[in-house]
């Protein structure tokens, strides 16, 4: 677009046939100090929408086309505005030269005439002194045009001020180094659509674009912002002229799509509309990019109710004061002169049907862009030209590229706005959210909500209750429902909106906000029931010493300590007496004293859990309980050797005197099972943990070996000592009733095997305190069978039947034995 001097409109038609029309001449000046150049859509472009419209005619035969006729007149009211200011420009004008199109090809004759000089386009070898008849160029719209366009401008850094052409590829600064826009890149309104689509919980939907410039970057912009965002693209169509839309609609109505991303220019936009109409393809929602949201043909189409909702993003609206009266004033000149210049003021034969009503009420979406690129150019040259209150220093010659450095840190506010732009010249991003009303008719459009990205990102969408088609409700669009509380997805398929749902088991919980696809495990500290959505805090199980049941076991460890202490005092006493010494005499005290230290251990099983208390809860029992194993086992076979043996092997009895073989028997069995005990602690001690698998909402602090070798073969040397036990007191069920302990042996030995079966079956079933609490009452229950069977017997004869603690009543017992075995 080119801008001319005084207000005055010039437009130069590249149409296969001029837009005739006439001018006064006492109004046409092109000898404006400054010239900015302009390229609008005035007419219909029937090439783009030929095969869809079978009705589009060649462009003259078409209407005016009115948004491009708005924007024209947009600028001419800016430049006006900026001519009559005092304090912008003072003593420079702007002028202006304004370029309709029909068809794209038309577009290069016009840029061709404004970077002519002389009516000539030479090459040049230094663009700081291009100096061509305008400063800059506003235009093309669309992003296709302007693509095409620009490589002519950036060659010589020649500003190019796109109001309306979107496409992010246009950002790119090594290729379009004086490209600036006015108006929001792709990128901008692409985010803002995936907010809104996030902000109604919506995650399945379909695209459709057209092979264009503004789509097809659209459609790559979506693909690269959607991955993280939870948003599957179930559908897409890039619309092709043979593309049929019946099967485009049956595709989308298969997938249960219910939400239409429509990123399409407005002829596209509105051809699709009129066939989803047509064809009965109803109730879903639709959102409409920037070209199509504030579209004025669309909301009065029949039966436009029965598409579903539209919802559109549009960049901000902004009322431009003064410009209803200064369209007013145009429209109410003098009737036009016919010239055959081919240019004309804006008084013309074929606009003239134009009303301003309609004029002011055509679609506002660009106004404030054009607006804003005419006074971003009028801004860049006040600086280049170091303006101030007295004027501007016309002296100074200003090349294009002195303007496109001067953009690059503008900074000024403009009616509501701020105007500024960034690295790669793009404006902050501004829009409005609005929603076509198609409950009265024609469809209202009216905002529902803003979006900025400057300072930061800011979206605000009204909470008020919008008049969605079907039931009122905001409508489902999503692959799957989402999963109950406790459940996560399990993907079906390529898309992650697709999925079932699965239960998140034991000690694990779902957080949908943290992963919807996995299921959370609970700390070790923590546990949760199948299906839950949150872990509870275990509690720590231990023996306490304030238990009941640990005071009753401890009383019992105790009194077993007491009991062997006051046997071992009353032997002590009577060491003399046949019962003592029959009972074993002296090895009778080291018996006694591993009873009395054994139970100790029982005190190391409460309190919290450490490695010596693990250790010694387990050495004590089993190192002392097998010393004193050892006492019975040669206390039974030594009664064997002197009762029956001894006659048989009178020489090995006779060594076995000699050499003591009862204290070396007690020696030999207690270092071999200090040896493996020995082993034990060295290869794999009890070590205490925190067990979480026993118990669930319970951290169960006891003692574990890491390797079951070592201590099977303590506990197994314990076994195989008590079953020999067990054989020689079998064997002497015949002796003197006062030589015989073999009643007390079984018992006991029977008692030991029987409470350790008891205790691994209950850790088999169940390992808990429970468990520890039966080990706890084994250990005490084979360290009484012995103090009750084997001491506490005697220790009565002692104290109750002194008469039978003689020398005569042991000599009678034993000369009845000998004739019984004579007998035999």
């Amino acid at each position: 677009m080119l801008l001319a001097l005084h207000s005055l409109f010039v437009i130069s038609l590249f149409n296969p046939h001029f837009w005739e029309c006439s001018c006064q001449a006492s109004e046409f000046n092109l000898d404006g100090d400054y010239l900015i150049g302009g390229l609008f859509p005035v007419h219909y472009t029937p090439d783009i929408a030929q095969t869809r419209r079978p009705e589009a005619v060649n462009c003259l035969e078409k209407p005016l086309h009115l948004r491009g006729y708005h924007g024209l007149q947009v600028m001419r009211f800016a430049v006006e505005e900026i001519n009559n200011s005092t304090t912008l420009l003072p003593n420079v004008t702007l002028g202006y030269q304004l370029f309709d199109h029909c068809y794209d090809t038309n577009n290069f004759p016009a840029v061709l005439q404004v970077l002519s000089i002389n009516s000539s386009v030479t090459p040049r070898q230094m663009y700081t002194h291009y100096h061509p008849k305008v400063i800059a160029f506003i235009g093309a719209f669309s992003s296709s045009e302007t693509i095409t366009l620009a490589p002519m401008f950036m060659m010589d850094l020649f500003p190019m001020v796109s109001y309306a052409a979107s496409s992010s590829t246009l950002s790119d600064k090594l290729v379009y180094p004086s490209f600036i826009r006015t108006t929001p890149s792709n990128e901008d309104q692409m985010e803002l659509i995936i907010h809104i689509i996030k902000h109604y919980g919506w995650n399945w939907v379909a695209f459709i674009g057209s092979k264009s410039e503004y789509s097809e970057n659209g459609f790559q912009l979506f693909l690269k912002l959607i991955p993280s965002t939870g948003i599957c693209l179930g559908y897409q169509e890039l619309l092709a002229d043979t593309s049929q839309l019946n099967t485009v609609f049956h595709k989308i109505d298969k997938l249960n799509i219910n939400v239409i991303i429509l990123f399409l220019e407005p002829l596209f936009a509105e051809d699709v509309i009129a066939s989803a109409i047509r064809l009965k393809f109803h109730n879903k929602v639709w959102i409409a990019s920037d070209a199509w949201a504030m579209n004025q043909v669309l909301p009065k189409l029949r039966d436009i109710q029965t598409i579903g909702t539209v919802i559109g993003v549009t960049p901000t609206v902004a009322n431009l004061p003064g410009f209803n009266e200064f369209i007013y004033q145009s429209r109410h000149r003098s009737d036009s002169v016919y010239t055959a210049e081919g240019y004309c003021n804006q008084v013309c034969d074929n606009c003239s049907s134009v009303s301003p009503e309609e004029i002011i009420n055509e679609n506002p979406t660009y106004s404030f862009p054009i607006y804003s690129a005419v006074y971003t150019m009028a801004m860049a040259l006040h600086n280049a030209l170091q303006c101030n209150n007295s004027g501007c220093d016309k002296s100074r010659t200003v090349y294009p590229y002195m303007l496109l450095q001067e953009i690059r840190h503008l900074q000024f506010p403009l009616n509501q706005f701020f105007i500024s732009f960034d690295n790669n010249l793009d404006p902050p991003a501004r829009y409005s959210i609005v929603f076509w009303d198609t409950s009265v008719h024609p469809a209202k459009i009216w905002p529902i909500g803003t979006y900025s990205n400057y300072p930061v990102v800011n979206l605000t969408i009204s909470n008020t209750t919008l008049p969605w088609h079907g039931n009122g409700m905001v409508p489902f669009s999503n692959c799957s429902f989402e999963c109950r509380p406790g459940h996560v997805r399990q993907q079906d398929g390529q898309h992650k909106c697709c999925f079932s749902c699965v239960q998140c088991s034991t000690d694990q919980y779902a957080n949908h906000s943290a992963n919807m696809y996995s299921c959370l495990r609970c700390d070790k500290e923590e546990w949760s029931e199948a299906g839950s959505t949150s872990c509870q805090k275990r509690s720590v199980e231990y023996f306490q010493l304030s238990d009941g049941y640990a005071i009753v076991l401890m009383v019992f460890a105790s009194s077993l300590m007491v009991l062997s202490l006051a046997v071992a005092v009353l032997f002590a006493i009577h060491r003399s007496t046949p019962v003592v010494r029959s009972a074993g005499g002296s090895m009778c005290f080291l018996m006694l004293g591993c009873l009395s230290v054994s139970p100790i251990g029982v005190f190391f099983y409460f309190g919290e859990p450490s490695s010596f208390s693990c250790v010694a809860r387990d050495m004590l029992y089993v190192f002392f309980y097998t010393v004193c194993l050892s006492c019975l086992f040669v206390r039974s076979f030594q009664i064997i050797c002197i009762f029956k043996m001894a006659a048989h092997f009178p020489k090995a009895h006779a060594l076995w005197v000699k050499y003591s073989g009862q204290w070396l028997m007690v020696a030999a069995i207690s270092l071999l099972q200090l040896l493996l005990c020995s082993i034990w602690m060295a290869t794999s001690p009890p070590v205490p943990i925190e067990d979480v698998s026993l118990v669930k909402h319970q951290i169960v602090l006891r003692c574990v070996v890491s390797y079951i070798t070592p201590v099977t073969l303590t506990t197994g040397f314990m076994w195989i000592l008590s079953g020999l036990c067990f054989c020689f007191s079998y064997m002497g069920t015949d002796l003197p009733k006062n030589y015989n302990e073999a009643r007390a042996i079984t018992f006991s030995m029977l008692l030991f095997c029987l409470s350790w079966a008891i205790f691994y079956t209950a850790e088999f079933m169940s390992y808990s305190t429970s468990a520890q609490v039966v080990k706890i009452v084994v250990e005490l229950s084979s360290l009484y069978g012995i103090m009750l069977s084997y001491f506490i017997p005697k220790s009565f004869i002692i104290v109750f039947q002194p008469l039978k603690n003689t020398q005569e009543y042991f000599q009678a017992a034993i000369q009845s034995y000998t004739q019984t075995i004579s007998r035999m």
